[in-house]
């Protein structure tokens, strides 16, 4: 395990892994030469919007957490706020492009257009199963962040 997921692992408070977690996107889009914007307030649906070869997208920044089988991670693609009412839970379609997420358990990156997201969530797989099966498996290698970038540059939303 890596200094940064150990150091991640020890943030006991959500909205402290939250904003770990978007620090470390934004660098990761930084260091690759990608212009990040950030919005003044805390009331849009996405977290950051990135500049790609003249093409903005809309990304909410997301933390995996272990998958309840062995060798991958699951994040919620469906937003939770608290009300007086209870609890509000909204999806993301037509308010974002892509979700960036980061999975402390192996200190990656992914990048995951919207459409290839189910409604409330989205395992991604980094290691084989046990059981063989390797049908409808969203496999890691397809969402790292150098292997989705390359793509936007030739499918951008405007």
């Amino acid at each position: 395990m890596s200094n940064r997921c150990e150091r991640f692992a020890s943030l006991e408070e959500p909205q402290k892994r939250g904003q770990a977690a978007e620090a470390i996107v934004k660098s990761g889009l930084v260091s690759r030469g990608i212009s990040v914007l950030t919005p003044d307030y805390d009331n849009e649906p996405y977290d950051i919007v990135a500049e790609i070869d003249d093409s903005f997208y809309r990304i909410q920044i997301k933390t995996a957490f272990e998958a309840t089988t062995n060798g991958a991670v699951r994040f919620r693609t469906r937003s939770t706020r608290t009300k007086s009412s209870g609890y509000e839970r909204e999806g993301y379609g037509g308010s974002v492009d892509l979700f960036a997420v980061y999975a402390p358990t192996c200190d990656e990156t992914y990048l995951i257009p919207i459409e290839e997201t189910a409604n409330t969530q989205m395992t991604i797989r980094y290691e084989r199963p046990k059981n063989g099966n390797v049908k409808n498996i969203n496999w890691h290698e397809n969402y790292l962040l150098d292997e989705v970038l390359p793509s936007l540059s030739s499918n951008p939303t405007t």
